[in-house]
């Protein structure tokens, strides 16, 4: 229940709004949502709606690639032997079949190698690297991973192995001593967008050594372009901010999904349930595609999406999409179960951070253990399980916006033999001995850092409208602002003062259909997960509700309007209006 829930209304400048919608000739609706988020200015939004590939960065402007696309062609030219170390999640995964197709363009050969997550935990390791060296391999690139293994890349310098990283996660103060380090996040690097993901930053790599093939132009472009399909959906599966290039590449690469000709794609795309014709959104993509990918790193080994994206065989591909499938189903069940037993674990009132530890939960899904969590509990939180292979403490943790995880990690560094992460997630390895003492401290952190306000969860309403603005063209001229994801959520609306028209229905038990009446017009929400709080939604209760609009595929298949309203949450009617600051 979220009856402290602070509201954030806007505080719009009507003109703004008006001049936006004549200029693009949209509704006021989006034109509100434009305003709210930023882009008052028309030509602004105009770039914002219909991105193009033409304002892709460049990306010789990444610090060290002209000195990586040297030694990529080399190796490729020579025919060197080429490894691509990787990352098992989607974004990883993805890198490795975008770099080594694009390689295998280029007209040379690698192999790849994914970390087991059990057996190998995050990160590159050495004796991968002495494997690699014993294998006659001269070149190694990184993707989605390196850029805090200096002690691995001074292990293949070593071995006269040249070691190119690519990563997007933020480094240590020193870089490892590889040839050339590709990261928008490393010191004194002018790329632009700082915010791609490891297969976002793949890709660059990918560009700059396609632009130095003897191809036509428009070759390399449709060439490059169809590498997008795969950098949406890790760029969507990693949770990075969908603006800037990432919008960019996210917008085209969903589009090219229409035309799927690469038999691993069009195999997850039929088990997750989209035909031809019916073309993923941005959310369905983080919770029906990247589940799937995601569930063979969890469960066993990744590597079985890389052969999926990489095979030509349809037959092959679709039994390995089943087996994701089949992959993701039981690490459901294995995820409700932790999370089933966190939640019956007591919480002290006064904890500002969490950390939840166990000898026997299946490590493959304590991070999305740790991100429901986060959601019901709103502050930061670890969840950690024994590696039976060496009794350390290994796990994940997510966070809440006004907490950055990996500098509370760096804070105490004596605690773990390996961190690294992000702001909002991370993960950690420690003796298990410590795990109270991390408990302690990560708390202790937290505490002094945080206020009352920020364990309180908030909606924060891009506009205020009346029922009567609901209509499908204003709905549609919402989804223009898709996709939708980080830093560019599903817009929320705000309808104030509505009444309660009939009792709610309930189905699924847990789910709640509620009509909502104001000045005559009605409008139907779906409630999910709100039947515990059906006693607020009485016959008659003047409510305020805050409500996001989301494409219904369902309903459009039976001939309804391709769109539905989803309660967020609600409140009595004539409280004190929070606004923006």
């Amino acid at each position: 229940m979220m009856a402290n829930t602070r509201w954030l209304l806007p505080r719009p400048d009507p003109s703004e709004i008006d001049v936006l919608a004549s200029a693009l000739r949209i509704g006021r609706l989006a034109a509100a949502v434009l305003v709210h988020r930023g882009f008052s200015d028309p030509d602004a939004a105009r770039r914002f709606l219909a991105p193009s590939l033409d304002d892709l960065h460049d990306p010789l402007s990444l610090r060290d690639m002209p000195q990586a696309i040297e030694r990529l062609r080399k190796a490729i030219g020579s025919g060197e032997k080429i490894l691509i170390y990787g990352d098992y999640d989607v974004d990883g995964t993805s890198a490795v079949v975008i770099l080594t197709k694009a390689i295998e363009l280029a007209g040379g050969a690698a192999s790849y190698h994914v970390p087991h997550r059990l057996k190998d935990g995050y990160g590159m390791r050495p004796e991968v690297v002495e494997r690699a060296a014993a294998e006659g391999v001269n070149l190694i690139v990184s993707v989605d991973t390196g850029i805090r293994a200096s002690e691995v890349v001074g292990r293949a310098n070593e071995l006269c192995i040249d070691v190119i990283v690519t990563d997007h996660h933020l480094p240590e103060a020193e870089l490892p001593p590889a040839l050339a380090v590709l990261n928008p996040n490393r010191p004194n690097c002018p790329y632009p967008e700082k915010n791609l993901c490891g297969a976002g930053v793949a890709f660059k790599l990918v560009q700059a050594l396609l632009a130095t093939l003897e191809w036509p132009a428009d070759k390399v472009r449709r060439v490059s372009e169809s590498f997008l399909k795969l950098v949406a959906i890790a760029t969507v599966a990693d949770v990075v901010p969908l603006t800037g290039e990432n919008r960019i590449m996210v917008k085209h690469g969903l589009d090219g999904l229409r035309d799927v000709r690469n038999p691993g794609l069009r195999a997850i795309l039929d088990v997750a349930g989209f035909t031809k014709e019916n073309v993923p959104t941005a959310r369905q993509v983080a919770f029906q595609i990247a589940p799937r990918m995601n569930a063979a790193g969890r469960m066993d080994t990744a590597k079985a999406v890389v052969e999926l994206f990489l095979t030509s065989d349809s037959s092959r591909a679709r039994d390995l999409a089943r087996q994701l499938h089949e992959q993701n189903a039981e690490r459901r069940l294995v995820e409700d179960e932790i999370r089933d037993t966190c939640e019956r674990i007591a919480v002290d009132e006064s904890a500002a951070a969490l950390v939840y530890y166990a000898e026997n939960w299946h490590r493959g899904v304590l991070g999305i253990v740790a991100s429901r969590l986060v959601e019901r509990l709103h502050r930061p939180v670890f969840v950690l399980s024994r590696n039976p292979e060496d009794g350390l403490a290994q796990g994940s943790g997510r966070s809440i916006p006004a907490f950055h995880l990996l500098e509370a990690l760096e804070a105490m560094p004596d605690l773990f033999l390996r961190f690294g992460g992000h702001k909002h997630a991370a993960g950690v390895s420690l003796e298990a001995a410590r795990v109270e003492e991390f408990r302690e401290r990560f708390n202790a952190y937290a505490a002094a850092r945080l206020s009352a306000a920020d364990f309180l969860p908030q909606v924060t309403v891009d506009a205020v409208v009346e029922l009567r603005d609901i209509n499908e063209r204003t709905v549609q001229d919402v989804f223009t602002l898709a996709p939708f994801g980080h830093s560019n959520p599903l817009p929320v609306f705000a309808a104030l003062d509505v009444e309660i028209a009939g009792p709610p229905a309930v189905w699924s038990e847990k789910h709640l259909k509620v009509m909502v009446r104001q000045n005559g017009r009605t409008l139907a929400l779906k409630a999910w997960n709100f039947a515990a709080r059906a006693d607020e939604l009485a016959t008659g209760a003047r409510l305020d509700v805050a409500f996001a609009l989301e494409e219904d595929a369902y309903s459009a298949a039976r001939g309804y309007p391709g769109w539905c309203a989803v309660l967020r949450e609600v409140r009595p009617a004539l409280q004190t209006r929070e606004v923006n600051a």
